[in-house]
Formats: C-alpha cells, sequence, structure tokens
C-alpha cells in the first residue's frame, strides 16, 4: 500500500506528517528530496553529493524567499520532511530520497528559459515577496479549489518551469516509486502538494491512499483522518 502525503515547504506540517508515518507503520518512508539534500538535513554534510555546478542567481532568490516564509509561518524549511525522516527511523522504515538534483533543475529551467518567460518569473518574485503571508495563502487556496486549473494557468505563463519542476521531476519520482514498490509493501511518499496528483496518474501500484496539504491544514479533516488511521481504515 502506498500512503502519498502532499505538504508545502513553508508550512508547519512536522505533526501532522510525523502521526502518519508513526501510525501507519511503514516499510519504507520516500521523500522529495536528493540524496545530497538528505544527508545536508540529517547532518550528514561529509556525505552530501558535492555539485559540478555553481548555484543560479535564481536558485539562490528561490531558496532565500522560501526560507523567509518559513521563518513567517514558525515553520523550518522542509520540517515536515525531516519529521517523516525521524518518525521512519523510530518505526524502522528505511528512508529513501526520490528526486532529482534540486539545483541542478533550477540552473538548467532557467538556461531553457525564454527572455519573456524568465521576465515574467521575476516580477512575480517580487510580487510574491511583497505579498508574504497573504500571497502564499492565496496560492494555495487557488490551487486546493481547482488544481487542474491553477497548473494549467501555470503552464500557460511558465512553460519551462512547469515542464522542468513539475512535469520530468513526476515522472522521475513516479519512476523511484515505481521501482521501490517492488521492494516494499508499506511506503509513505512526502512529496510537494503540486506533485500528488501527476505522480499518482504514473504509478503501477492502485492501493493508494492521498493526504493532501488542504488536510492537513484542516483541523477537522485532518482529525478524520487521525480517526480513520486508528480504526486502521487507512491500512484496508
Amino acid at each position: 500500500m502506498i500512503t502519498i502525503v502532499g505538504t508545502g515547504h513553508v508550512f508547519n506540517l512536522a505533526e501532522p506528517v510525523a502521526f502518519i508515518v508513526k501510525n501507519t507503520w511503514p516499510d519504507a518512508i520516500l521523500v522529495e528530496l536528493d540524496m545530497g539534500r538528505l544527508n545536508a538535513m540529517t547532518a550528514n554534510p561529509d556525505e552530501a553529493k558535492e555539485g559540478s555546478e555553481k548555484p543560479s542567481a535564481i536558485y539562490m532568490q528561490t531558496s532565500r524567499y522560501q526560507q523567509r516564509m518559513s521563518e513567517e509561518h514558525g515553520a523550518q524549511l522542509g520540517g515536515e520532511f525531516l519529521a517523516a525522516i525521524n518518525a521512519g527511523k523510530l518505526v524502522g522504515a528505511e528512508i529513501v530520497p526520490i528526486d532529482t538534483d534540486a539545483m541542478q533543475v533550477m540552473n538548467d529551467m532557467w538556461r531553457e528559459m525564454s527572455f519573456m518567460e524568465r521576465f515574467r518569473y521575476r516580477i512575480s518574485g517580487i510580487s510574491d515577496s511583497i505579498g508574504g503571508k497573504r500571497k502564499v495563502a492565496s496560492v494555495q487556496k487557488s490551487f486546493a479549489d481547482n488544481e487542474e486549473a491553477y497548473i494549467e494557468g501555470m503552464r500557460r505563463k511558465y512553460p519551462t518551469l512547469v515542464r522542468k519542476l513539475i512535469d520530468e521531476r513526476n515522472q522521475y519520482m513516479a519512476n523511484q516509486i515505481n521501482e521501490c514498490s517492488e521492494r516494499f509493501s508499506n511506503m509513505v511518499i512526502i512529496v510537494g502538494d503540486a506533485h500528488v496528483e501527476g505522480i499518482v496518474k504514473l504509478l503501477n501500484e492502485t492501493n493508494i491512499r492521498k493526504v493532501r496539504l488542504a488536510d492537513l491544514m484542516d483541523r477537522e479533516r485532518m482529525d478524520r483522518i487521525r480517526s480513520a488511521i486508528w480504526k486502521g481504515e487507512m491500512n484496508e
């Protein structure tokens, strides 16, 4: 069985994510990280992979923005990954990074973008920075209300971004998950919410439970999920 959890990396979601992991007793935790980021996050910097490229300006800009938004939300950037990893270790699960190299992807994306797409991206970055938490909340609501329309709107404005950051990574991560399905019978997968539906469409496994960002951030929805887990319904 697969439980796929869609998160938002700037939100404080450590507790509900850890709860899901600890109470579903998975064989493996699959996280939207590459090996270098996993080692850096788990205090193994000597094992972190040395990239052949320096981070691009757009990579650094994105990282700084995400860090600031995390602080504004009282969260650690990517804290849901660390919570899942630590909870997974407690239940004896194997930890598997399934993502491509983030810096390489961002650098490639920037090189492949047209002038106009780069321009729109920079203007959007300024708007996002000014909007702060309110802009993040607005985007999250728009996405939750009509995910397909939101992604298609992004695809029209930022075709290279969606192809590199969503489409190609969905395929890569789905391939990793399908390979892991041959070794593990019960997996919890932690990825950004925008990846959930795209990944699920590419999986060989059909016994899939989805927990979305909107569920994690809504107390009533999360209470229903807790109840389902306690009753064993998530494992049926």
